[in-house]
């Protein structure tokens, strides 16, 4: 297959937000009320903890956002200058220069909207033990306008892809958005992609989630976010299999495409269900002393999936690319990784 005919295959929409990324202490959690492995929005309390982790000497600060983490890993591994496209709202400030110059390396075609009147969204990320709590203070991320999507030369980017992914989070920002890109995927058969992302935003966002889901072809989250899931509706079952099938099988907009859903559980087996099947598939253990931080492993779980799904290789394919991807960010900090991928 020409290269040309990856040029913009695959696009994501997402909070673009730079992760502000320190190693802490318990204290520093209990301080500020977190638990390790979960995400949530800041709120007021949460505010000086900003400053707090800049201030920590080792302090990285990496390009980050959910999905714009899995857009950047999925352009990694295809090493096909162009494929990959996201959309997201910035700052006019030093921080969204830092991600415009980032998304450029990375060979990520990258149309911020832009707003003067918001600084560039942060996320604190915070390691305990190689374990990620994460806060996110969306700020600019917010502000993302369906205004913005629509104008011609975004739209096009819209047009020119065959395979669309969201995380969960930009559920709260732009339901408007989500659902423009869902209803074009659905009448023009392309692939929509979306992520559990998060425990909350599967008990707090329900109903912006429920209203997107049967544009959803694949569905991505861990066990957490998927027991979760089930829980909010009453489904009598902890059995990430079990959940699993039974999100796969909610009901679908578009016949086009069977829903498959893919769950990993940190280092058990990953579970994908489709067309009424369960398999499980061994991720590639890492000895404790190689880990630097899980911070950005699901990300990249999902990105190396896209790489090959967007080649149309088989499912086996897209979970043996999407395990490499993350055994290899969990070894780098934040969602980082070597010049060149080493995966055949």
């Amino acid at each position: 297959m020409a290269s040309r005919s990856y040029d913009g295959v695959l696009l994501g929409m997402g909070n673009p937000l730079l992760d502000i990324s320190a190693v802490v202490d318990e204290a520093f959690l209990a301080k500020y009320d977190l638990k390790p492995g979960n995400s949530i929005l800041a709120e007021e309390k949460h505010l000086p903890m900003y400053d707090e982790l800049g201030s920590k000497g080792s302090t990285e600060y990496i390009a980050g956002g959910a999905t714009q983490n899995s857009i950047r890993v999925a352009q990694w591994m295809l090493q096909i200058p162009g494929a990959t496209s996201f959309m997201g709202c910035i700052g006019k400030d030093k921080f969204g220069e830092e991600m415009k110059n980032n998304a450029q390396t990375a060979g990520v075609n990258a149309h911020y909207y832009e707003d003067a009147n918001a600084p560039t969204g942060t996320c604190a990320v915070c390691v305990v033990g190689g374990e990620r709590s994460l806060v996110a203070n969306l700020s600019a991320a917010n502000c993302y306008k369906s205004e913005h999507l629509k104008r011609p030369e975004n739209w096009t980017l819209v047009e020119k892809a065959k395979y669309v992914y969201i995380a969960g989070f930009f559920l709260t920002v732009a339901p408007d958005s989500i659902q423009l890109v869902a209803e074009h995927a659905a009448a023009t058969n392309k692939v929509f992609m979306m992520n559990l992302s998060a425990p909350f935003i599967c008990e707090f966002f329900r109903d912006a989630q429920e209203k997107a889901f049967p544009y959803v072809d694949y569905i991505f989250g861990n066990e957490t976010e998927a027991r979760t899931f089930a829980k909010v509706r009453g489904w009598e079952t902890e059995k990430v299999e079990e959940i699993a099938l039974k999100i796969s099988q909610l009901p679908k907009a578009s016949g086009t495409h069977k829903r498959t859903t893919v769950i990993t559980q940190g280092c058990d087996p990953v579970v994908v269900a489709d067309d009424g099947k369960v398999k499980t598939f061994p991720v590639i253990l890492l000895p404790k002393e190689k880990l630097v931080d899980t911070n950005g492993a699901g990300d990249a779980f999902v990105g190396g999936f896209l790489s090959q799904l967007v080649q149309e290789k088989s499912i086996d394919e897209c979970v043996r690319a999407a395990c490499y991807a993350a055994n290899v960010i969990i070894q780098h900090s934040g969602c980082t990784y070597p010049e060149k991928p080493d995966f055949n």
